[in-house]
């Protein structure tokens, strides 16, 4: 014990004089230090401090026992807890599909549309399908003398293939066409009522054509299309027409070549011309090529290419053949994606007319016509189309067209002296003249879907013709503008109306110089056609996911205007019917 007190004064002492030390001399000096290892630094292991806590208290609390009393007592209640049922998502019951479906309706001027579409797989890769239509309309327009009734039976059936790398389909069809040359020139020319009793104003058309298609998955065959038409009418006429069109594209240095091949022939004969009792005898063969490519880069897209055909026509024996070259150029550049894009181009093409073609756009007209082919020498053509907002969509276009006879529909002139006792010889058909026409076009058209239940778009068109020998461009309006609309009310009924308005055109018709004198001298006089608008509406019905009912209402302005010379339309058309859907 007295060792360790010796240590400790001893130590405390020694404490007390190097403190004084530092005080009295703070500069600890200069020394050198000799660094004879490199510092290589080094992490020991870590390591936890362990505790064990100390409890002051020497003795745990004692736990005070705690009892709970409920005080409780009846209540009257009349409220019982509903079972709890999960939340779901309701789902909106997917519209069943029908393969089948057939239409009937009823209607003023006596009117009967019937429609029966029929399709069904044979196996998973084989199908046949068919389809029958009927319009017809026992007439009532008013101040006619002649008979306006007409009739429209079609009958169509195909069988086809669909495998994994190819489709073909096979189509047969016959037409029955029944019209009424109707416009009898009353008001400018006298008829006698002998005169009006011996007019046989039927005509009738026949039809049946044979074809198909085919198209390839992988390699450069692509598609190709074929048909047999015979067409004939109820005056003797009849007319064959054959075309074969197999198309071609491949890539070429990661751009699409295309080439289109065509061989068209139409040849008839109609039993005599409208001013000589002659027969009348034509033909024509065109075959050709359209070969482009496509060049795409980013926004830009543009097609260079060029139509070759070689056209050989024959009339009364008389034949000529000729070399035709157009252009084949097509350009667009998304100026801002989707929403806005421009485009131009230049196209051309040999458009094979026939006496088929002639009656679709225009039943009236007489068997006895010049058939020949247009020349289509160029449309040039610049636009922009893409997108005002998400659902609203334009198209604006500016083109000049410059074709070589163009086929224009003129009424027939009334000539006692050339003796044409047909019903079609009165002033009340027509023929075409062919002319040189140059068209400047201005196009506009707007669409929209305001919602998925209601659909909108309206067009127009401005046309400004230049034409050669003839004083007019003949039946073409210069204004054409048209509307429709479309909406689903609910799920039960939808609705919709349609309007277009078509302005004056000019026409040639006969003029008896004196009415009062039979027969008389006669002029040609050159006419305008009052401009028309029609309104059309329908509303329907779904009384189940099979049936539906149907209203429509074609001409609701009851406008009775002429759609061509002496025609005049039915007033306003009223169309009671039903839908519908089944499988078998």
């Amino acid at each position: 014990m007295k060792k360790l007190n010796i240590i400790t004064i001893v130590l405390v002492v020694f404490g007390i004089q190097f403190s004084f030390a530092q005080v009295k001399d703070e500069n600890i000096g200069s020394e050198v230090v000799n660094i004879v290892k490199p510092y290589t630094p080094t992490i020991s292991d870590a390591f936890k401090v362990k505790e064990t806590p100390v409890l002051e208290d020497e003795e745990e609390q004692k736990k005070e026992p705690i009892q709970y009393n409920i005080f409780s007592f009846p209540v009257a209640s009349t409220f019982t807890p509903a079972k709890g049922k999960a939340a779901g998502v309701d789902k909106t019951e997917k519209e069943k599909l029908y393969n089948n479906y057939a239409t009937l309706g009823f209607g003023n001027y006596p009117t009967i549309n019937a429609e029966l579409f029929i399709t069904q797989n044979l196996s998973r890769s084989n199908y046949v399908g068919g389809m029958l239509r009927h319009l017809s309309s026992q007439g009532g327009i008013k101040d006619l003398v002649l008979d306006d009734k007409f009739y429209n039976t079609s009958l169509d059936v195909t069988y086809g293939v669909r495998e994994r790398d190819m489709s073909w389909n096979v189509d047969l069809g016959v037409k029955n066409q029944i019209y009424n040359w109707y416009g009898l020139p009353t008001e400018t020319i006298f008829f006698d009522d002998a005169t009006i009793a011996g007019i046989d104003s039927k005509q009738t058309y026949n039809t049946i054509a044979l074809g198909g298609k085919m198209s390839f998955k992988d390699g450069i065959f692509n598609d190709a299309s074929m048909q047999f038409k015979r067409f004939s009418d109820g005056l003797d006429s009849g007319e064959n027409r054959f075309f074969i069109k197999p198309n071609f594209d491949f890539d070429v240095m990661s751009q699409k070549v295309k080439a289109d091949f065509v061989v068209d022939y139409v040849g008839g004969s109609f039993d005599r011309m409208y001013d000589v009792d002659s027969e009348l005898k034509y033909s024509t063969i065109i075959a050709g090529t359209r070969p482009s490519i496509l060049y795409q880069q980013d926004d830009l897209s543009v097609q260079i290419g060029a139509g070759v055909y070689y056209a050989t026509a024959k009339i009364n024996g008389e034949s000529d053949g000729k070399i035709f070259v157009y252009p084949n150029i097509k350009a667009s550049y998304k100026l801002v994606g989707d929403i806005l894009v421009a485009y131009a181009g230049a196209e051309g093409d040999l458009e094979q007319n026939s006496y088929a073609d002639f009656v679709d756009q225009n039943p009236f007209v007489s068997p006895t016509m010049f058939i020949a082919p247009t020349d289509n020498k160029y449309d040039l053509y610049v636009g922009m189309k893409g997108k005002l907002a998400n659902s609203v969509a334009f198209n604006v276009r500016i083109s000049n067209k410059n074709q070589a006879d163009r086929a224009l529909f003129v009424s027939n002139e009334f000539n006692p002296a050339y003796g044409n006792t047909n019903g079609y010889a009165y002033g009340n058909s027509f023929g075409v003249v062919y002319d040189d026409l140059n068209t400047l076009s201005v196009f506009g058209e707007l669409k929209a879907d305001f919602s998925k239940n209601v659909t909108f778009g309206i067009n127009g068109t401005y046309n400004n013709y230049s034409t050669d020998t003839q004083a007019e461009a003949w039946n073409l309006p210069q204004l054409k503008i048209g509307s429709t609309i479309d909406f689903d009310i609910n799920e039960k009924w939808y609705a919709g109306a349609n309007v277009f308005f078509v302005g004056e055109r000019k026409d040639l018709i006969s003029v008896q110089d004196d009415l009062t004198i039979n027969p008389g001298t006669f002029t040609t006089t050159e006419v305008t056609l009052d401009s028309y608008f029609d309104l059309n509406a329908h509303v329907g019905y779904k009384y189940n996911a099979r049936l539906t009912a149907f209203l429509k209402g074609n001409n609701l302005a009851n406008q009775q205007y002429k759609r061509w010379a002496n025609f005049p339309v039915q007033g306003i058309q009223v169309l009671l019917g039903a839908n519908y859907k089944f499988d078998f």
